[in-house]
């Protein structure tokens, strides 16, 4: 591939990745020379800057990340601000349910469980400090597992887990669980989040 044709690549990549990455790992995924890659990353870097793109290409001693400028900073914390004061949907508060009285649970399982892709859902949670990655499981691939943060307690009014309403036992107790989270927690929702956002965020479809 000719640098032209890297430069696309790459970008997609450090989007695509959103955390620093080396020059030795660019090097083996596109199976060309470190040489290359720096070469590579100095055109990516002209190109975003002739664009005048809000990203651009920062170096970290070996390693390369798309990064947001900083005169955008002020912007960018409106928007997470404005985010994590959203009312949960009932999207999110099923995936919490299920969560809440299943962890550690992996995402895979949170699917299972409701029939639809959660990947943003989950996003959110995390964003919002109301779950948290909890290791991994012992399986192929080892999936991430996740479980409810103090700051879930804290925004439904609960000193533990065992203070979580009781399940009901019919077919409804996934929606009936949803709504007894939303009652309680109605007042004091407004947790803070624990992440912030990257380049590669997952897009919330179900928020």
């Amino acid at each position: 591939m000719s640098v032209n044709d890297l430069v696309p690549a790459f970008e997609a990549v450090l989007f695509s990745g959103g955390e620093p990455m080396s020059i030795e790992r660019f090097a083996q995924v596109f199976d060309i020379s470190p040489e290359e890659v720096t070469e590579t990353m100095a055109a990516l870097a002209a190109k975003l800057k002739k664009a005048g793109s809000g990203l651009e290409l920062v170096r970290m001693e070996n390693t390369y990340q798309l990064a947001t400028k900083t005169q955008y900073a002020e912007y960018i914390k409106k928007m997470f601000d404005i985010r994590r004061r959203t009312p949960l949907s009932p999207a999110a508060l099923e995936v919490l349910a299920v969560v809440a009285y299943n962890q550690p649970v992996t995402k895979s399982f949170i699917e299972q469980v409701r029939g639809v892709d959660c990947s943003g859902v989950v996003t959110t949670l995390v964003e919002k400090g109301l779950i948290e990655e909890r290791g991994r499981l012992e399986l192929p691939g080892k999936p991430l597992l996740y479980g409810t943060t103090k700051n879930f307690l804290r925004c439904f009014s609960l000193n533990d887990l065992s203070e979580l309403p009781p399940l009901p036992k019919d077919e409804n107790a996934e929606e009936t669980t949803a709504e007894q989270l939303a009652i309680e927690g109605e007042a004091e929702e407004d947790p803070l989040p624990s992440t912030t956002g990257s380049a590669g965020e997952t897009t919330e479809s179900e928020e």
